[in-house]
């Protein structure tokens, strides 16, 4: 269209400035042409064009004018706010480079799948080099970040792969400014951190692709406060705390004028707004992060302390963190120079603002304590508090891509606050060593605990042995088998890959990703997953599925049935496999049609077969594929 929108415009163009008793296009107004080259169907195309006609209307569209801003808006409405209102900047130029940035950026992402769709042998892998690569294109960064966003929003059922990877990097670059924030924020000194910034920025590391940022945090705790004072108003109109403009520093030294403070807090924080602990869904990771406690309006004690905290110093009220073992507190001084812990009442944000006594402190826990558990503590030790809870939720996870993802997070941002403890350095590299990625990170890791520690070189010796072995490993890379259902082994495989499937016991809806004609799992998860009952035992067809619900499961093919209504499988690892979703199946990409070359034909005929006398449209949902059989926790049965 904007081809020949440009053609139209020139021959129109050519005929005018021809005859002499037309008056020129060129002899209007420069502002008027501005007007009319900004018309919304005209494309950067079609702006060339123009600007080459002559030389009057090459000055008009020069590259700090209307025109190129116009056409540099209209393409990247995102990038607007890298830009100052009526800034003076050559447009032209900033769109060649922007232009020039997605066609690379866009290049590389495509380029991944091939080189990495069989690198890593697990759920989560790390595309090291290739992040690494973007990153030396030495471009802007926030161009890199507006391409990715660019391929992500595009139609959803199609270029599945490319969003994938483009996920996949995104995650990682806005991980690598988060980590680069933290640092800065923790050289700051103590006094100046603030413990509200620190959950932001630990929720944003976790949570990367998410729209959170400390402005929208600190305007939501903002309102929060003004509905306390509106309270406060109600009680004492007088109060100091009334007086306080943002970003003042007050402090209420009157204790009864504080304890009102406490009051409108408490009213307002669990009577009207329903903030309360979340006692049944207590090992839930949202309730670590701070959007979403403001979202949800529940947490668990120490992300509901860091509100109640900050809430309460906006009115003057000075409360201190305690890391109390198991349930984490704020402490009120009651005394002028408060010293002994008895000199404190201690607050339970959990507990929807409860004071306590430091006797009453120990029956939330059943057991005695020392003093020096209800001493203060600073920010830092209350962000490794929290990323240390959000570290104990991965490790209590289930395996799958979602808890290691987590685990990898937390590992990462709580090695960033204390990078020497090695503990959880050890934890690090055998976290890397099992998922088989970064292997030359994993030797950075070790070496650095052999220096901290040597007491661990039984440790450090077995994990180096057989990451050099990883190494070397893939500089021979095996060639993966190619699977032809044609072959006289593969006659008894009936399904193919992108079919839509249902589990006829559990009831799940997949997407098969492969196959194997006979099962190809170990002795004992045979008989743990009970094989052996079923009616062709271990001597049928199984097939790698991405389920609904996010799992990757190994199902035998007696237990499997073609979808009868077929929809997309919400799966995140579904591009890593497929291409596109086609209303009722789905398009391998071309990594996996290399190892499956004769599956789409066998799929595109199932799919005429079975849906052609069916409605036609209907939609399926897909799940990501898991990476290595051996971490499937699917049930033969």
């Amino acid at each position: 269209m904007a081809t020949s929108v440009a053609g139209e415009g020139q021959t129109s163009l050519n005929g005018i400035i021809s005859d002499p008793q037309t008056k020129k296009l060129t002899d209007l107004p420069t502002e008027l042409l501005e007007h009319i080259l900004c018309f919304p169907v005209l494309k950067h195309v079609d702006i060339c064009n123009v600007s080459c006609c002559c030389k009057r209307l090459h000055d008009v569209c020069h590259g700090r004018g209307k025109v190129w801003g116009h056409q540099y808006k209209l393409r990247w409405p995102r990038l607007q706010r890298f830009y100052r209102q009526n800034e003076s900047c050559d447009w032209l130029k900033e769109y060649k480079t922007r232009h020039r940035v997605g066609i690379q950026i866009r290049r590389t992402v495509e380029s991944i799948s091939k080189r990495f769709f069989t690198e890593v042998p697990c759920v989560g892998q790390v595309l090291g080099d290739s992040f690494a690569e973007i990153e030396s294109l030495g471009m802007p960064e926030h161009f890199c970040e507006d391409e990715l966003l660019f391929i992500l929003n595009s139609d959803k059922r199609k270029s599945l792969t490319l969003k994938y990877y483009a996920k996949k990097i995104l995650y990682f670059l806005r991980q690598q400014n988060i980590l680069r924030s933290l640092k800065t924020f923790l050289e700051q000194p103590a006094e100046q951190q603030s413990s509200i910034e620190g959950a932001v920025l630990v929720d944003q590391y976790c949570n990367p692709l998410a729209d959170v940022s400390l402005d929208s945090i600190s305007a939501q705790v903002d309102e929060i406060t003004e509905k306390v004072k509106k309270m406060l108003r109600i009680k004492n109109p007088s109060h100091p705390s009334l007086r306080m403009a943002q970003g003042d520093c007050l402090v209420v030294e009157d204790f009864d004028l504080q304890r009102q403070v406490v009051c409108a807090l408490n009213s307002v924080l669990y009577e009207q707004l329903q903030y309360k602990g979340n006692e049944f869904d207590y090992y839930n990771p949202l309730n670590s992060y701070i959007h979403q406690v403001l979202l949800r309006h529940t947490g668990i004690p120490i992300s509901l302390s860091v509100l109640y905290m900050t809430l309460a110093r906006k009115l003057g009220v000075q409360l201190e963190p305690v890391n109390f073992p198991n349930h984490f507190l704020l402490r009120w001084c009651q005394k002028p120079r408060g010293e002994d812990i008895y000199d404190f009442v201690y607050i339970d944000a959990f507990g929807k603002g409860k004071q306590l006594t430091a006797k009453e402190c120990e029956y939330l826990i059943g057991h005695q304590v020392t003093a020096d558990y209800y001493s203060a503590i600073s920010t830092t030790e209350v962000l490794l508090r929290m990323v240390g809870n959000l570290l104990n939720i991965g490790k209590r996870g289930e395996g799958n891509e979602k808890s290691y993802q987590l685990l990898r997070d937390s590992l990462d941002l709580y090695l960033t606050i204390n990078p020497d403890n090695v503990q959880y350095l050890l934890l690090q590299a055998r976290l890397y060593f099992h998922l088989g990625i970064w292997p030359e990170k994993v030797l950075d890791i070790l070496q650095h605990i052999q220096a901290l520690d040597p007491s661990q070189h039984g440790a450090v010796g077995y994990l180096v042995q057989h990451t050099l072995e990883h190494i070397q490993h893939k500089k021979h890379p095996v060639t993966p088998e190619v699977k032809k259902r044609t072959a006289p082994e593969h006659l008894e495989v009936q399904y193919s890959v992108g079919l839509i499937m249902k589990h006829k016991r559990s009831g799940y809806n997949c997407v098969i990703y492969g196959w194997d004609p006979k099962c190809t799992m170990s002795q004992e998860w045979i008989t743990t997953m009970r094989v052996h009952q079923l009616s062709n035992g271990a001597n049928q067809p199984f097939y790698n599925v991405l389920v609904q619900d996010g799992t990757c499961r190994y199902a035998a093919q007696e237990n499997l049935e073609p979808h009868s209504a077929p929809l997309e499988i919400g799966h995140p690892e579904v591009g890593r496999y497929f291409s596109e979703f086609a209303d009722n199946h789905y398009v391998a990409n071309e990594e996996l049609q290399t190892r499956y070359p004769e599956d789409m034909n066998e799929t595109l005929g199932t799919v005429q077969e079975l849906y052609h006398r069916l409605t036609p449209g209907s939609g399926t949902q897909v799940q990501p594929p898991a990476s290595d059989q051996n971490n499937h926790q699917a049930m033969a049965m």
